[in-house]
C-alpha cells in the first residue's frame, strides 16, 4: 500500500513538473491581457480578454499552432455574433438558437474545422446565457478575445515549458516500455515461464498509446522551438529526439512480435536457449542507456557501443523455428535502435554478424 502511494505521489509530482510551466503562462497571460484591455482598450470589464488565455495556452501546448489560431479566431467570432445579435433580439431560448445557429454557420463557411465551429457555437453561447446585454458593444468584447489570444501565443513563445523535457519525458516513457518487454521476455526464456512470457507480451501490447504519445510531444517541443525565441539556438539538440522517433517507433512494433514469439517459443519441444536470454537482456540494458545519454543531451556512444556488441555476437546453434524467429526479431531491434543512436540504416545493417553465409 506504502509502495503504491508512493508510486502515485511521483507520477503526480511528475506529471506537475510537465504542467507547471502551463499554469505559469495562464496565470501570467490572463493578468496581462486583462491589464491590456483595459489600460489600453479601456474596457471596464474585459471578461474575455483573461478566458481566451486561459482557452489558447491550454490548446497550444499540446496541439498543433494552426489549432491555436482557429481557437482565438473562434472565439472572436462567437463573441462577436453573440453580442451583436444579443444585444438586437435579446436573451432567451429561440435567441440562442439563432445565435448559436448562425456563429456556428458562419464558422463552417470560414473554415469547417470541428475545434473551430465548436469554439465559435460555445462562445456565442456563453455571452447569450451568461453576460447581460448592457455595458461593453460585440467589437470591443470580440477585440477582448483577440487581445486574449495574441497575449496567450505570446505567453508560450516568452514563457515556454521546455521541448526537451516534454520529448525527453515521452521518449524514456516508450524505451522503458521496449526494455521491460525485453527484460520479462528474457526472464521468462530462462525460467521457462509461460505466465512471464505472456505478461511481457501484454505489457508490449499496450505500449502503442505510448508511441503516439511521444509522437505528440515531438510535434509540441517543435513548435516552441520554432516560436520561442528562447529556444531557437538549442534546434539541433531537439534534432537527436526527432532523429530517433520513428526508429524507437519500430523498435517497438518488433519488440511486440518478439515476445509474441517467445510466448509461443515456451511450448516448442526446443525452447530459446539462455544465450538468447542474455542477448535480449543486453539490449534491454542498451536502450535504458539510450535513454539516459538523451535525457543528459549527449552523443549516445554508450549505447552505440552495447548495442554493437550484440550485434557482433555468434548465432546460437541447433534452434527451433520460434528461437530463429526471435532472433531476426531481435537482430531487427538492434538496426532500430541504432538508428536511434544516430547511425544510417545500412550501417546499422552492416553491423550484424552475417548469417548462413551472408549479409543480413
Amino acid at each position: 500500500m506504502r509502495t503504491r502511494l508512493s508510486e502515485h505521489v511521483r507520477e503526480r509530482l511528475g506529471t506537475f513538473a510537465l504542467a507547471w510551466p502551463s499554469i505559469a503562462q495562464c496565470a501570467v497571460g490572463a493578468a496581462l491581457a486583462w491589464i491590456v484591455a483595459v489600460r489600453l482598450l479601456g474596457h471596464p470589464r474585459p471578461f474575455f480578454a483573461p478566458i481566451s488565455v486561459l482557452i489558447c495556452v491550454g490548446v497550444g501546448l499540446g496541439q498543433r499552432l494552426r489549432r491555436v489560431a482557429e481557437l482565438v479566431v473562434g472565439v472572436s467570432l462567437g463573441v462577436g455574433v453573440g453580442d451583436l445579435l444579443v444585444a438586437w433580439i435579446g436573451s432567451g431560448p429561440w435567441q440562442i438558437a439563432l445565435v448559436v445557429a448562425l456563429a456556428m454557420a458562419i464558422a463552417v463557411l470560414l473554415d469547417g474545422s470541428a475545434l473551430f465551429v465548436a469554439q465559435a457555437g460555445s462562445s456565442a453561447v456563453l455571452v447569450a446565457t451568461l453576460v447581460p446585454v448592457e455595458g461593453a458593444g460585440g467589437l470591443d468584447r470580440m477585440a477582448d478575445a483577440l487581445t486574449g489570444g495574441v497575449i496567450g501565443i505570446a505567453a508560450v513563445a516568452l514563457m515556454p515549458a521546455s521541448p526537451f523535457t516534454i520529448a525527453g519525458k515521452h521518449l524514456s516513457d516508450v524505451l522503458d516500455a521496449l526494455s521491460t518487454a525485453l527484460e520479462r521476455a528474457a526472464e521468462a526464456i530462462e525460467k521457462r515461464d509461460v505466465d512471464l512470457a505472456a505478461e511481457a507480451l501484454e505489457a508490449a501490447r499496450g505500449t502503442q498509446a505510448l508511441v503516439e504519445e511521444l509522437e505528440m510531444a515531438l510535434q509540441t517541443s517543435k513548435e516552441i522551438t520554432t516560436i520561442s525565441p528562447l529556444h531557437w539556438h538549442r534546434r539541433a539538440r531537439l534534432a537527436r529526439y526527432e532523429a530517433a522517433v520513428l526508429p524507437v517507433d519500430l523498435a517497438m512494433r518488433n519488440v511486440r512480435v518478439l515476445c509474441r514469439r517467445t510466448l509461443a517459443s515456451l511450448g516448442e519441444a526446443s525452447p530459446p536457449p539462455a544465450a538468447l536470454a542474455e542477448a535480449m537482456r543486453e539490449v534491454s540494458e542498451a536502450a535504458l542507456l539510450l535513454q539516459l545519454e538523451l535525457a543528459a543531451g549527449r552523443e549516445p556512444t554508450l549505447a552505440r557501443q552495447a548495442l554493437l556488441a550484440v550485434a557482433a555476437r555468434e548465432r546460437p546453434e541447433h534452434l527451433g523455428f520460434s528461437a530463429h524467429v526471435i532472433i531476426a526479431q531481435l537482430r531487427s531491434v538492434v538496426v532500430d535502435l541504432l538508428e536511434a543512436t544516430g547511425m544510417d540504416h545500412e550501417a546499422a545493417s552492416a553491423t550484424l554478424t552475417p548469417l548462413d553465409g551472408s549479409a543480413a
